[in-house]
């Protein structure tokens, strides 16, 4: 059995040129494009010539040109037919995404942002199921600013929570079925003073009872909700303190390239 189109350039993908890798990502981020477009055109779209394209056909180890787009042409309306037949359980799943973020209050989401930015530290507490939401928010804060600090799964160190300040702020994610120890690292938050922003399902739960500010999350059904709803808590605090976060990605960015994390 031939490969495909998509299996020939991952396997050939290495032995390319720059100039061929470039039109090759382009032609599998845009394979309609490439089965309608000319050498000159894909080239252009590209940024390379066309001679280029042409070359990358004959590197896969086809006859030319118009076996790579015959190639792609199959291939792509092949994959046109089974969008087609999924698009109805596709469109299911994407239903809930407009709900998710609706009950987000602009004054409050803004309120938290604020605080976010300003604290001097910031300690984010998610138990059980919703530790996988706050460690995503974890890890994404702490590229924009220091001295951010994460939960256990199924618990939390007082020694840490006796370093909270008045000038701290704690964020909670409390979800049915509410953990007693999202409720304690609230109450003992409070004690010392600092800030407590809830991510929550209603306002009225255990830790919304109590918090500063409430952030609702749509649906408490769906991981991708609390996501969804960190990544806007995310966004936002990158374009409030831009110069700051841009600092530190700066930094950060120079410590991967010395320590070879990303391969690209």
């Amino acid at each position: 059995m031939n490969p495909s189109f998509q299996e020939l350039i991952k396997h050939k993908f290495p032995d390319l040129s720059r100039g061929q890798k470039k039109v090759a990502e382009f032609l599998v981020n845009f394979m309609e494009k490439g089965s309608l477009y000319t050498a000159g055109q894909i080239g252009k779209e590209a940024g390379v010539s066309e001679t280029t394209v042409i070359r990358l056909a004959y590197a896969l180890g086809l006859n030319g040109f118009s076996d790579l787009q015959e190639l792609m042409r199959n291939e792509w309306l092949s994959s046109t037919e089974s969008k087609e037949a999924a698009s109805k359980p596709i469109a299911e799943e994407k239903k809930p995404f407009s709900e998710w973020l609706s009950p987000v209050d602009e004054k409050e989401l803004s309120q938290a942002v604020d605080a976010l930015i300003k604290s001097d530290q910031v300690y984010i507490a998610g138990f059980r199921e919703s530790h996988t939401a706050s460690y995503w928010l974890y890890y994404k804060m702490n590229q924009l600013r220091n001295h951010v600090l994460l939960s256990f799964p199924t618990g939390f160190l007082l020694e840490t929570l006796c370093n909270l300040t008045s000038a701290s702020t704690v964020v909670v994610f409390s979800l049915p079925r509410y953990t007693k120890e999202a409720l304690e690292v609230a109450q003992q938050a409070k004690k010392q003073g600092a800030k407590v922003i809830a991510i929550t399902d209603r306002r009225l739960s255990p830790v919304g009872q109590i918090a500063d500010i409430t952030l609702l999350a749509g649906t408490t059904e769906h991981i991708l909700s609390l996501l969804a709803l960190s990544q806007i808590v995310i966004s936002s605090m990158q374009q409030r303190d831009e110069k700051t976060a841009g600092k530190r990605q700066e930094h950060l960015e120079k410590l991967y390239a010395e320590q070879g994390i990303f391969l690209e």
